[in-house]
């Protein structure tokens, strides 16, 4: 049988899962990565966290997926090579990657340490990397990425459960700092329990926060207040409690991916207050002009961080104990994952035990 051309662009020889067109479906695939180069670590992948951007990439929902696809940019594995250039990482050590592999380096974002940010800023997968092949990701059994954008694993922090650090995690840290949201005993309502959300809560309780979970499903009352510490829970749809909660937050992390109305959640901030917006819904959004003028409010985005504040956010988990509530599962659940979290069925995050379960 002929090699496909995946498997001959590069000398190592690597296997993982990959969707081969808008189906999503993932199946068994053989390619390769490059050799490690002087700036290079190759790492050995032990865990893979499915996010929900793997999902819209394997089904091409926003339309520039370059198949076949290899998913997966929350990694965390161990280091089995460094290049003569690497001199903070070495063989055997505990790593982690995120969502990009590579950046100009020399833009003005770079200079800031905002590499998430570079207009030449390289995707983990489904990317076009320095050499003019195609990165692919973690779903498979090793990688081998620039020293630049490895990032260094905490001792206590667990490899399966912290995955989900590498994107669900800094992407509510990096705005929570950006935008000020950390000043204790101020109230912070988080919009949607999923797998961004229930890291918002963690987060918002380690930096001495009031927090107010916002849903619109009643039976998460219990889990987000008895188990995930939040102070407080409003059902969206209720408009007693809504009303009573008028003008009681100071910021509002909304992580919600589907169309939604603003006004409502205008309506629950303070004079001054902020509306940060994470999730991605596939439509535009009404933005009402009149709440934000009369109560000098500010309604901003964010997309992850740096890798310096990647890596502080890290140290930040590890030393308050924060990590993902996940589902562990084989590589071969994969495509039944993919199905369950398209419902949002799973608490709170699923990742993959790739050392355990990916076998040609």
């Amino acid at each position: 049988m002929s090699k496909s051309p995946e498997q001959e662009e590069h000398p190592r020889k690597a296997f993982g899962w990959a969707a081969r067109d808008a189906s999503g479906i993932l199946s068994p695939f053989n390619f390769s990565r490059r050799e490690n180069g002087i700036d290079d670590v190759a790492i050995k992948i032990l865990y893979c966290g499915v996010c929900h951007s793997d999902l819209h990439l394997a089904k091409n929902d926003w339309g520039y997926t370059m198949y076949p696809v290899v998913p997966g940019h929350e990694i965390v594995g161990v280091v089995t090579e460094v290049g003569s250039n690497v001199t903070n990482l070495k063989v055997g050590e505990h790593v982690g990657v995120g969502a990009m592999v590579g950046s100009c380096k020399t833009c003005q974002s770079c200079q800031q340490d905002l590499e998430n940010y570079c207009p030449k800023m390289i995707f983990t997968y489904n990317s076009i990397n320095y050499d003019g092949t195609k990165t692919y990701g973690g779903y498979s059994d090793m990688v081998v990425v620039n020293k630049d954008f490895v990032l260094r694993w905490p001792d206590n922090l667990p490899p399966d459960s912290g995955a989900p650090l590498l994107c669900a995690g800094i992407t509510v840290y990096s705005p929570m700092k950006y935008y000020g949201m950390t000043e204790p005993g101020k109230h912070l309502g988080v919009v949607g329990l999923g797998g961004l959300g229930h890291i918002a809560v963690k987060l918002g309780k380690a930096f001495g926060l009031k927090v107010t979970v916002i849903s619109t499903s009643p039976h998460k009352e219990a889990e987000a207040t008895e188990r995930l510490g939040a102070d407080s829970f409003i059902v969206s749809r209720d408009p007693v409690k809504v009303k009573a909660a008028l003008g009681t937050m100071d910021y509002i992390i909304d992580t919600v991916s589907a169309v939604h109305p603003l006004a409502p959640l205008l309506g629950l901030l303070k004079p001054h207050g902020k509306l940060i917006t994470l999730g991605l819904p596939d439509k535009p959004l009404e933005l009402p002009i009149f709440p934000l003028v009369l109560g000098r409010k500010l309604v901003g985005g964010s997309d992850i961080g740096g890798i310096k504040e990647t890596q502080e956010m890290l140290e930040f988990c590890a030393k308050h104990n924060i990590a993902a509530d996940i589902e562990l599962i084989q590589m071969d659940y994969i495509n039944t994952a993919m199905e369950r979290l398209a419902k949002a069925d799973v608490q709170y995050r699923f990742v993959i035990d790739v050392a355990n379960s990916l076998s040609q």
